[in-house]
């Protein structure tokens, strides 16, 4: 199982802004469509973004969506895995 007991919230908040876009970060790493430490750059991205407060409501009230919002660091890298 990948984790990141270091940075429990930015890896919940990544995976969950994953996740709503339909990606699953652990296949990604698994099949070959981004290293471990790409997925270790997205989380690093997340834990230094101040907008957890946007991104936890956020979060809550959407179960899958076309696109993440624009405050979100993540937001390019995660939905061009999702064209994948």
């Amino acid at each position: 199982m990948i984790g990141y007991v270091e940075a429990p919230m930015a890896w919940g908040l990544t995976r969950g802004m994953a996740r709503v876009l339909d990606v699953n970060l652990t296949d990604a790493v698994v099949d070959g469509w981004m290293s471990r430490e790409e997925l270790a750059e997205l989380v690093d991205r997340c834990q230094a973004c101040d907008r957890a407060g946007d991104c936890v409501p956020w979060l809550g009230k959407t179960a899958r969506a076309e696109a993440l919002p624009a405050f979100c660091k993540n937001k390019s890298a995660l939905e061009a895995l999702r064209a994948v």
